[in-house]
Formats: structure tokens, C-alpha cells, sequence
């Protein structure tokens, strides 16, 4: 079990408490289900569809990359009870599994007990929230949560009754949703705006440090910048949305040429999506600039003895250019090298995952509606 600490930072002239969620990076979804030889049978049962996380409805939909693998413990309850979730950018809810819930994932993973909880309040709502691959649905109750050291009391989050059948080969237990309360499904108010409203964090901002290469140290800093984890300087974009963490891409390029997103788009920030996503058209022309053919999967896949000699691509942010190299967008595994852009569909919206988020130190700035970004130091 993972303990908890708080990290005292000096910011500027004086102390303030940072609170650091350390994340975790395990084997994939894909390369435990291809250990087992029920990948190739299972994507084309449940085809991929990560852009069905950003179909506004009654219901806040939201999805989970089949390849996703960082999450962070935390607790809810009293006493406490532990769980593994992901921290998702990309959609507001917290929910974990409870005893109620008769799907297998739910049997494989950690179930919370409300009888065992003294501080456990029902709060008399269902909860349905749909993924790319299947969907979950539970109710909704009141606790206190720990997250990082932060202790926040009465937080409403969703207690899983069915769960997706791939949900049984993550890792992580649950999500825990970072994006604004205006998509959160059933009106629940998010984790970090009742940070903000019970005044327990410094500053109201998070921000995120994914590592790359199966190595330690990813973290969520809670109330504050680190700025150990980035070089340089924070380019900060403002949001053109607050909804999911959303701003103006320019252009997308390839050895000065434009490959997508020519005239401008719309993209998201999302620590949920482990690709970068955008229009069916666009990715495969990305694709086609950086040598990588379509498999029998649909899988955009490279020579991997190639790497070396394939080109940067630059994403352009509201006139800030951020490039990414060959050796972050492409993968390699036991099975072969495939490229970090998935379809989006028709989509014009752009997700803008993990695969980038890795070479960018990411600040979420609630208080001035902006996304600050830097190089990983």
C-alpha cells in the first residue's frame, strides 16, 4: 500500500503546502490482454472510440484509452478505504467500485463499503456514465475523500453498480474527473472545486507530471507549480472553453509543412487519453508524413529500426509552438512500433493525450481560465 505525503515547497517569499499525488506506470491494458491473447478478439469486438468522451448529452460521457496506465491512490471514507484511480482532465466525476456491483471488473478491483464508512451519506441519485467500449452506472453518496495529504469532507462521487468488461484488466480501480463542473455528469461538484471552496489548497491551480518510458515519478501537485519538473519558462494559453480543459491549436506541422488542423482548431489538454487524437483525414495524413501503414487493426504502425530518422512534428497553441520528436510518439512494444495518433472520427476536436502531456510539464489554472506548458526538465 502507497502512503501518502505532503511536500513543503517554498514559493516565493513565503511556505505554501503543495500536495503531491504520486502516479504509478504499469503494464498497459493492451499488453496484459495481449499476454494473454485477447487483444486482437476483444478491439474487434469493442472497436475504440475516444472521441465519444466529448458527446455532450444528459449524461457527461467520457472514455478510458484502452492503453491507459497512470493512476494514484487515494481514500474515502472513515475510516478510510482505499482505491487506485486515474486523474482524468478530461471529464468531472469521481467514482470507485462499491459491493454493490455484480460486473466481474468490479470483483477483480477494490469495492467500497458504505457500512463500514461512519461519515458515508447517500445522496438519493444514479449515476450513468458512458465510455468508448461500454459504460458504468451506480449512485451517488457523500464522504471524505483524502487525496494527497488533502482531506475534503462531504464530496459527492459515484459508487460503480455495472462497470465495462474491460474495465476488469485495468490497474486502476476507479477516475477521478479534474475537468470543470459544467460537465459533470449528474451535477456533482468535482474533487478540486470543493479544494478551492473549503480552502485547501494555496493557489487554485494543479498540475501534472507524466514520465515516460515505464519510469516512476509521475505526480499530480495539488495547489501549486513544481518547478523542479519543467525547464525554461510556462507558456500559458487561455481556455476558449470551461468545460473540458480546451484552447485554440493553430496548426499542426510536419518539416514546415501543415498536415493538420490547417485554419485553426479546437483541442483538449486530457491526462485521460493516452494518444493524440483528431479528424479520421487529419491523423492519416500525420500518419502518411511519418512512414506508418494501417494494420489489419486499424493500428498505424512503423518500422521500428526507422525511428531514428523519422520527423518531428510541432503543435502550434495559440501561436506557441511545442514539438514533440519520433521517440515520443512512437511506441514500442514486444509486438512492434506504432504511432501515437488515433481517429477521432468526424470530429474537429483534437485530443491532445498523454503522448503529448509526456513532454510538457502541464499547469491547470482555474483561477486566471488557463493551461500553462513547459518542457519536462
Amino acid at each position: 500500500m502507497m502512503k501518502w505525503a505532503v511536500v513543503l515547497c517554498a514559493l516565493v517569499a513565503f511556505a505554501e503546502c503543495l500536495h503531491k499525488v504520486p502516479l504509478i506506470k504499469g503494464k498497459t491494458v493492451r499488453e496484459k490482454m495481449m499476454e494473454k491473447g485477447l487483444w486482437n478478439e476483444y478491439r474487434k469486438q469493442f472497436p475504440y472510440n475516444p472521441m465519444s468522451k466529448f458527446v455532450q448529452g444528459g449524461n457527461e460521457a467520457m472514455t478510458n484509452d484502452a492503453d491507459l496506465s497512470y493512476y494514484g491512490v487515494i481514500s474515502i471514507g472513515t475510516p478510510p478505504q482505499s482505491f487506485s484511480v486515474i486523474f482524468d482532465t478530461g471529464s468531472s466525476n469521481l467514482w470507485v467500485p462499491s459491493v454493490y456491483c455484480s460486473s466481474q471488473a468490479c470483483q477483480n478491483h477494490k469495492e467500497f463499503n458504505p457500512q463500514q464508512s461512519s461519515t458515508y451519506k447517500y445522496a438519493g441519485q444514479s449515476l450513468s456514465i458512458q465510455y468508448g467500449t461500454g459504460s458504468m452506472t451506480g449512485i451517488l453518496a457523500y464522504d471524505t475523500v483524502e487525496v494527497g495529504g488533502i482531506t475534503v469532507s462531504q464530496q459527492i462521487f459515484g459508487l460503480s453498480e455495472t462497470e465495462a468488461p474491460f474495465m476488469a484488466n485495468m490497474v486502476a480501480d476507479g477516475i477521478l474527473g479534474l475537468a470543470f463542473p459544467s460537465i459533470s455528469s449528474s451535477g456533482a461538484t468535482p474533487v478540486f472545486d470543493n479544494m478551492m471552496s473549503q480552502n485547501l489548497v494555496p493557489e487554485d491551480v494543479f498540475s501534472v507530471y507524466l514520465s515516460g518510458g515505464g519510469q516512476s515519478g509521475s505526480v499530480v501537485v495539488f495547489g501549486g507549480i513544481d518547478s523542479n519538473y519543467y525547464s525554461g519558462q510556462l507558456t500559458y494559453i487561455p481556455l476558449t472553453s470551461e468545460t473540458y480543459w480546451q484552447i485554440r491549436m493553430d496548426s499542426v506541422t510536419i518539416n514546415g509543412n501543415v498536415v493538420a488542423c490547417s485554419g485553426g482548431c479546437q483541442a483538449i489538454i486530457d491526462t485521460g487519453t493516452s494518444q493524440i487524437v483528431g479528424p479520421n483525414s487529419d491523423i492519416a495524413n500525420m500518419n502518411s508524413w511519418v512512414g506508418a501503414s494501417t494494420n489489419q487493426y486499424g493500428e498505424a504502425v512503423v518500422n521500428c529500426q526507422s525511428l531514428g530518422n523519422m520527423p518531428e512534428v510541432t503543435f502550434t497553441l495559440n501561436g506557441n509552438a511545442f514539438t514533440i520528436p519520433a521517440s515520443a510518439y512512437v511506441s514500442q512494444s514486444s509486438y512492434g512500433c506504432s504511432t501515437g495518433f488515433g481517429n477521432g472520427g468526424s470530429s474537429q476536436l483534437w485530443i491532445l493525450g498523454d503522448v503529448f502531456i509526456r513532454q510538457f510539464y502541464a499547469v491547470f489554472d482555474r483561477q486566471n481560465r488557463q493551461v500553462g506548458l513547459a518542457p519536462v526538465a
